[in-house]
């Protein structure tokens, strides 16, 4: 009798193992299975198969459901994106002709004996072809990097060099208003995208100039462990507290700037190129007196 029990024992543990053995061959080839539809999902190769109704089956033939329908979204997005693209490429290339035609011809005609409200009616022509060539370019660059169509390929660079083309860039239009635009040297550097980055500081000093009627703009660096800091200092007439958070919003124009030239697009600029970095945008302000943005730059 006892020996047939320790026979029955010794039974049941080798069922008890072979159980086991299976269940674990089992659970091993659906986790096979199901990193297999996800690997072949994530690189776009996935395609439904059949199953049967078994319970863990039916487990493997949602997750295809699931990924079918994930797969033909993120096909559908893609070609979306390649239509937008397709769009802003048309966009750019058939505004870019007539815009440049227009600033040709108007400056011709300045050129031209014209009476005194003939001059003004055409340099009034030249100075909106402009804004209109600046807002089509704002435009286009600001949707391909909101739609991923264009990205940001950074790298250590050094920010002096960088600054002082921006000084370069927009020094004859600050003197023109008798505005004195200083660059306090920098050793520092930073991880970003030197193009794109001189891009915001251009916009952000632009926004400087356009709303400083005298005194002075600098640029000056601060470096810090994690980050580099641009300041961009002014004059100006400064911006009330409570629109502070509003002027980063695409075509938002201050209560006190109606009057001034400008589209309100870029600081929004600014602030989607330098946030694909990695990095952020602060400003400080005192109305009447100037303002001051701080561009913090991500340090490799």
């Amino acid at each position: 009798m006892d020996k047939l029990i320790i026979v029955i024992g010794i039974c049941l543990m080798i069922v008890a193992c072979i159980a086991i053995v299976i269940n674990r061959v089992k659970t091993r080839k659906l986790f096979d299975s199901l990193e297999s539809m996800i690997h072949m999902a994530m690189n776009g190769e996935f395609a439904p198969e059949h199953f049967d109704e078994g319970r863990l089956s039916k487990l493997e033939s949602e997750l295809s459901d699931f990924l079918s329908a994930s797969s033909i979204s993120a096909q559908n997005v893609k070609d979306e994106r390649d239509k937008i693209k397709s769009l802003i490429s048309d966009i750019s290339h058939q505004t870019k002709t007539p815009i440049s035609n227009l600033i040709l011809y108007s400056e011709l005609l300045e050129s031209a004996d014209l009476t005194g409200d003939e001059k003004s009616n055409v340099e009034a022509i030249h100075a909106q072809a402009e804004k209109l060539r600046f807002l089509i370019d704002s435009l286009v660059k600001l949707s391909r990097l909101e739609n991923g169509i264009l990205s940001l390929e950074t790298d250590n660079e050094e920010l002096n060099p960088l600054l002082k083309d921006v000084a370069i860039q927009l020094r004859e239009k600050a003197e023109a208003k008798d505005i004195k635009l200083e660059i306090k040297d920098t050793d520092a550097m930073a991880l970003i995208d030197k193009k794109w980055t001189q891009e915001a500081i251009v916009n952000i000093v632009d926004n400087a100039i356009k709303y400083t009627d005298q005194g002075s703009i600098t640029i000056s660096t601060k470096d810090y462990e994690m980050f580099a800091c641009v300041d961009i200092s002014d004059t100006g007439i400064g911006i009330p507290e409570e629109e502070s958070a509003k002027v980063f919003q695409r075509f938002y124009r201050g209560s006190n700037v109606k009057s001034k030239e400008g589209v309100g697009i870029g600081l929004h600029l600014a602030r989607e190129i330098i946030s694909g970095e990695g990095g952020y945008i602060k400003l400080s302000s005192k109305l009447g007196e100037g303002t001051t943005f701080s561009v913090f730059l991500p340090k490799k």
